[in-house]
């Protein structure tokens, strides 16, 4: 941002965050926080794996921060598809809307309830402001998150490359925003936890372990259990200590768990989920961090910590010197990356952002002209 922020004169407006994941809340919590140090009220609609008692009943994680209005709402069974899921969201999300009527909503990227929420506050000419829009990617994902792209009126995305995309797709250059990825700005600080208490808290016996996340690619479902007996083979004949954090619910997640279920308990610890701030430590003081879950291409380079992407869930989104790729069964390269890259540190790479977020989102929201844009939006040649 440039110039001197003109000072909007109503403050404390009412904005809702979204959040349906542990990952897209590490992402949200710091923007929620300085709106509410700059004088905003802020609510959280709680909502999709947060409420799934089977991956870590995430939701105490917002609870626990006791700063925010929280409301929940239970948008699925285990199992349900996608559509279906979008229809739910679509439905409770329309009722709050309609009740509450916040100033802006915020969503996150990619997911079926960003896309569901961005499409009641479009319908209903609400302000929706869509975070780390204009990525790249090689699944269904990227058509949820070019969709959100198009509903939102206002973008804070995470680089120059994704506000050129952003621009390609038809959106006002003065509506896009670059911020850099929000949950840096935890990354950034020290997270007031230690390592042992990390260990002790997750039982985590060595200090010398990887991380590994490895999630299903929707278009390639049918194909996980191979894709993750693979891989996880190439880990257990590594000799290496890994924490495994269990996938998301996207469609072959069951496969991707029956392989994980099978793991020697020895050397792998698996967990549902983690304290951010227990989790920000961990991954600083990881060896290496496997998989492909988009901390490996956007925390571990800030982080300076190796990283192995696999797969095509996150292709084409970012480069680094720390950062390696590989397809699950090509295991020349993963024994490589396990060889010559673990344990090893890099400088930190600033392609998505420096760690102050944060400071341009409250910068924004105290612009007069952020709140006067008219929500008619026209396509930019």
């Amino acid at each position: 941002m440039s110039g001197k922020p003109e000072l909007n004169a109503k403050a404390g407006h009412n904005l809702l965050f979204v959040t349906g994941t542990r990952a897209d809340y590490g992402k949200l919590e710091p923007l929620a926080l300085a709106a509410l140090d700059a004088g905003h009220r802020v609510t959280f609609f709680v909502t999709g794996m947060h409420m799934l008692e089977k991956y870590g009943l995430t939701k105490e994680e917002v609870h626990q921060q006791k700063r925010f209005k929280v409301v929940e709402f239970i948008n699925q069974r285990d199992g349900d598809p996608q559509d279906i899921i979008l229809a739910k969201t679509v439905m409770g999300f329309s009722d709050y809307l309609q009740e509450h009527q916040p100033d802006l909503v915020i969503i996150h990227g990619d997911r079926v309830e960003a896309l569901a929420c961005s499409l009641v506050c479009t319908t209903n000419y609400v302000r929706c402001a869509h975070v780390e829009g204009g990525e790249v990617s090689g699944t269904i994902d990227e058509q949820f998150r070019h969709c959100n792209t198009k509903l939102s009126s206002v973008h804070l995305v995470s680089s120059d490359e994704a506000k050129a995309r952003v621009e390609r797709l038809g959106e006002p250059p003065e509506t896009i925003n670059v911020i850099g990825s929000p949950e840096l700005d935890i990354h950034g600080r020290p997270s007031g936890v230690t390592l042992e208490q990390v260990r002790t808290r997750y039982n985590i016996a060595p200090v010398d372990y990887g991380i590994c996340v490895f999630h299903p690619v929707t278009s390639e479902a049918s194909a996980m259990g191979k894709q993750a007996e693979a891989l996880f083979g190439a880990l257990i004949d590594s000799g290496h200590y890994y924490v495994v954090i269990l996938p998301n619910n996207d469609p072959g997640s069951e496969l991707i768990l029956s392989v994980i279920r099978e793991l020697p308990k020895d050397r792998f610890r698996v967990l549902p989920s983690m304290r951010f701030a227990y989790f920000s430590e961990l991954m600083r003081n990881a060896q290496a961090i496997i998989g492909n879950s988009s901390m490996g291409v956007r925390e571990a380079p800030f982080l300076g910590v190796p990283s192995l992407d696999i797969g095509t869930r996150q292709s084409n989104r970012g480069n680094a010197p720390s950062l390696l790729r590989s397809d699950a069964h090509d295991r020349g390269t993963i024994d490589r990356f396990l060889s010559e890259f673990w344990g090893q540190r890099f400088p930190s790479s600033q392609s998505f952002g420096s760690g102050d977020s944060a400071k341009s989102f409250v910068e924004l929201l105290n612009r007069a002209d952020f709140w006067d844009r008219p929500l008619q939006k026209y396509f930019v040649e």
